[in-house]
């Protein structure tokens, strides 16, 4: 008896050992080789700026509170507070010490693309990867060497604040394994260049559907509710479903959309409020071809 208790036990821990590493197998950081990031050309940095400006960076990284061109020091310090915990968002100025200014490019774009930091760790999908993955390796190129013009800043963000378990990022690798992929978010059929890049600012640069998109209780996108509102993170209200039949800009036209993307202000004259304001400000920089190709894919994605 003892001994085949002892068997079951060993076979036991054998069978542990062997799942883990399974699980560690499948579910580890996957960064792109560094010869992904090899031969890009030289960046263009007036492009870097419009992926910067659609991507919303100042949104999250500038310091709480800067105004004009303040905002453009990305010293972090920001407290994003959610269901698993608060998370500080990290300084990403070209200084070399405090923010990302020896970072090359092969750790910013898996940073970027594959949700993986420098050290080969996985990233808390707090910040976007999950729609920045749709990044074209151009727009990384070009960002990076934008996000090397703007001032520096020596501010150190505190670390994340989570519980258990959240707080062990092994369990990031079959987060991702459930979640993260970089195909479209739907599939529409017979579309134009114009609706095509109004998807890849929408579902990837964008990244409108982390706030207007609900989710599940392990914060994964609900699959089926694309772009079809959802709890407010900060925790008061809703954000509003903005697919073509909603009640909140259903009935707009895509020059309505565009309209207000540009200036804040909707038909009927009010205007854009919360956290919308500095989203409206970010897209405001673009060129009118691409505000007007998001509000062509807003107007084609499936009503919900």
């Amino acid at each position: 008896m003892v001994r085949r208790f002892i068997r079951f036990v060993l076979c036991l821990i054998g069978v542990v050992m062997i799942g883990s590493a399974v699980f560690y197998f499948v579910t580890a950081p996957d960064p792109l080789p560094q010869s992904h990031w090899a031969n890009l050309g030289a960046p263009d940095v007036a492009d870097g700026e419009k992926v910067f400006w659609a991507g919303g960076c100042v949104s999250c990284h500038a310091t709480p509170g800067a105004q004009g061109d303040a905002k453009l020091t990305l010293a972090g310090g920001l407290a994003l507070k959610s269901p698993f915990g608060t998370f500080h968002v990290p300084n990403i100025s070209p200084d070399e010490q405090a923010g990302i200014g020896r970072w090359t490019l092969a750790q910013f774009g898996n940073a970027m693309k594959r949700g993986v930091g420098p050290g080969g760790q996985h990233l808390y999908p707090s910040f976007p990867y999950g729609s920045y993955a749709r990044m074209s390796d151009k727009d990384v190129n070009d960002l990076f060497a934008y996000l090397k013009t703007l001032p520096k800043s020596t501010n150190v963000a505190p670390p994340h604040e989570l519980p258990f378990p959240f707080n062990i990022r092994l369990a990031l690798g079959g987060w991702k394994l459930l979640y993260f992929n970089d195909q479209p978010r739907v599939v529409l059929a017979g579309a134009d260049d114009k609706v095509k890049r109004g998807q890849h600012l929408v579902e990837g640069l964008g990244h409108c559907g982390e706030c207007h998109t609900p989710r599940d209780s392990l914060g994964g996108f609900v699959r089926d509710q694309w772009l079809a509102g959802a709890p407010n993170p900060e925790g008061k209200g809703r954000i509003p479903d903005i697919t073509p039949g909603s009640k909140s800009i259903g009935s707009w036209s895509a020059a309505d959309i565009t309209n207000y993307l540009q200036t804040g202000f909707t038909p009927d004259f009010d205007s854009a409020g919360g956290q919308m304001v500095d989203v409206q400000q970010n897209i405001a920089h673009l060129p009118q071809s691409d505000i007007e190709a998001i509000s062509a894919y807003l107007k084609a994605v499936p009503s919900k």
